[in-house]
């Protein structure tokens, strides 16, 4: 077994693409078959297995969480950190702190439009911490 941590420094509510990062401690790792699970140390921001090609796919899904999970809601309670902060804990909730994807000839095997994303649902920027563990 194999552990990393992956440090990233976010400009607020976004997504960014960590396929890379992710792909590079596999590769390190020297392992041909197993898993690799990410596990996001956080309860405002989430990681996602999303489309990679078209940043359209990432908008949209935005746009569709603002209307489910809309800032600043009268109904908040937890609003300690603004007007963002309860939405970004209902987010994190229904979508992903962590992920696990499989391993095969010392490659992830995410599927041909699939990337890892770390998806910030602070409006301004937070350090974010990602456990990357490698299991042969």
């Amino acid at each position: 077994m194999i552990q990393d941590i992956l440090t990233y420094k976010t400009p607020g509510r976004s997504t960014m693409e960590i396929s890379a990062d992710v792909k590079s401690v596999v590769a390190e790792a020297n392992i041909q078959t197993g898993l690799c699970h990410l596990f996001l140390q956080h309860t405002s921001a989430s990681l996602i297995l999303c489309e990679n090609y078209d940043p359209n796919v990432r908008r949209d899904l935005e746009t569709f969480t603002t209307d489910w999970a809309p800032d600043g809601d009268k109904r908040y309670l937890h609003t300690m950190e603004g007007p963002d902060d309860m939405p970004a804990h209902i987010r994190t909730i229904f979508s992903h702190n962590d992920l696990t994807i499989p391993i095969r000839d010392g490659e992830l095997m995410l599927g041909t439009w699939q990337g890892v994303f770390l998806w910030e649902h602070r409006h301004h920027s937070h350090q974010r911490k990602i456990i990357v563990t490698i299991i042969e």
